[in-house]
């Protein structure tokens, strides 16, 4: 069956080897990631409600719940419990006492704290973050907060809360907790690109267009979505490259070209983009501007040739997927496509869904095995040091990295139907955030 068709349809049985990664290479990944340094011991207090709206309790209790899922998720911290943490509720650093959040059984070496409430309509909330261990000098950050009360804010207010301490204890890289994620969902009846939050709250439809959408990719300028459609082009319904404009709230209009064109990919600057196109028969790479003008061919092979991804840091190479060789293995070129290299790996396979890290230097993908599933893999393409994140688990594919490089969005059938996923970039935590319906390409916003 040819490549280009994996986006439409079921791909046959291959026979690959399985491959279990070291100890060593498992510390590779998390040290590649920002994984590999040690979490640190973080206390999340109740904030203390500091008015007696009857909305407060409600609103407090959301903002809790968030800040506590946000500092969880992260990947940075070792969180106290809360059965495990003192019950009281610092309102303000007078009203904390550190050696009680440090000693047994919290033994916290950092806790977020403050308070919450909402009057005349407005949600205030002061927050700080002390270090318990250094009671001469404890503040590390201090925020204050005034936005018009509602659960949605709530939430809001804590995902930023959250931002600045993972900013701030994390290496200087930002927290996702204000990201969103955009995938495709049938559940009204056609795929549809949809958007969420990072953590699967406040799911909606962005498209109506009652067709066949598939692969969202982001800008990096987060102002735009190319995505594939099935569109009519020259008399006929192909799959085509549409565009959605997020400043604009709807799909604006990108040229159409013959045959079958699939699988967007960004220049980092956002000046161009990348896709499979048949236009000129064989499904091959071309490039074009970021409005869809002059065209490029950059590959030219006996196959099919799809799947772009383009280096975020370097901006000087891409990683694609072709099938020249009889089934489809990882290809490397340079921007303008010259220099192609097969990205050659111990054990032969059927690799596809490439997608680089942020930091230029690690490539996920998914690869299928002899028992029939695909698993999440992640590469150094300069060593092909290779291990597997995910295993017997259903159906793993189509992962996309977040922009702290510490976490991957992908979609998997391991509970039953097909769900977005999000998990650490060494396998761990991972969570399902959809539920509803048959749910599929996730990529995550870059900022």
């Amino acid at each position: 069956m040819q490549l280009w068709r994996y986006l439409y349809c079921a791909i046959p049985s291959l026979l690959l080897l399985p491959f279990a990664p070291s100890a060593h290479a498992q510390d590779w990944v998390r040290t590649g990631s920002n994984l590999g340094v040690e979490k640190i011991r973080m206390a999340a207090a109740d904030f203390k409600p500091t008015s007696t709206d009857p909305d407060t309790p409600a609103l407090k209790a959301t903002f809790d719940a968030t800040l506590y899922a946000d500092l969880a998720n992260a990947g940075i911290f070792d969180m106290v419990s809360k059965t495990m943490a003192p019950q009281a509720m610092p309102g303000s650093p007078q009203e904390i006492s550190l050696p009680q959040w440090s000693a047994a059984p919290a033994n916290a070496e950092m806790v977020a704290f403050g308070a919450l409430s909402s009057t005349n309509g407005r949600l205030v909330v002061y927050g700080w973050l002390d270090d318990t261990r250094n009671t001469a000098s404890p503040q590390v950050l201090g925020k204050q907060y005034n936005e018009a009360a509602s659960q949605d804010m709530a939430r809001a207010v804590a995902h930023r809360f959250a931002d600045e301490i993972i900013s701030r204890l994390g290496g200087g890289i930002n927290g996702i907790a204000e990201t969103k994620i955009y995938f495709v969902s049938s559940r009204t009846g056609t795929k549809e690109i949809w958007v969420m939050d990072y953590d699967g709250n406040n799911q909606h439809p962005l498209t109506s267009l009652k067709t066949i959408s598939l692969t969202p990719r982001w800008s990096p300028d987060a102002s735009r979505i190319a995505f594939t459609c099935f569109a009519p082009s020259h008399g006929i319904v192909s799959p085509q490259i549409c565009m959605y404009s997020v400043d604009a709230n709807k799909v604006i209009t990108f040229p159409r070209f013959r045959g079958t064109n699939s699988s967007p990919a960004w220049s980092p600057d956002g000046s161009k983009l990348m896709f499979s196109s048949s236009m000129l028969g064989n499904p091959e790479i071309f490039m074009t501007d970021a409005n869809g003008g002059a065209p490029k061919r950059l590959t030219f092979a006996n196959g099919a040739s799809t799947s772009p991804a383009w280096n975020p840091k370097t901006g000087n190479s891409i990683v694609y997927v072709s099938d020249r060789g009889g089934i489809p293995k990882l290809y490397m070129m340079g921007v303008d496509g010259t220099n192609s290299i097969e990205l050659d790996l111990p054990d032969k396979g059927y690799l596809i869904d490439p997608a680089w890290a942020p930091n230029g230097a690690i490539l996920a993908f998914s690869w299928r095995r002899p028992e029939g599933n695909y698993d999440i893999y992640v590469m150094d393409p300069s060593t092909r040091q290779i291990v597997e994140i995910t295993r017997d688990s259903g159906r793993n594919e189509r992962p996309s990295w977040a922009p702290d490089g510490r976490h991957i969005v992908f979609e998997s059938t391991r509970s039953g139907t097909r769900q977005i996923w999000t998990m650490l970039a060494d396998g761990s935590q991972a969570r399902q955030i959809t539920t509803q319906g048959h749910n599929e390409s996730p990529n995550w916003s870059p900022r």
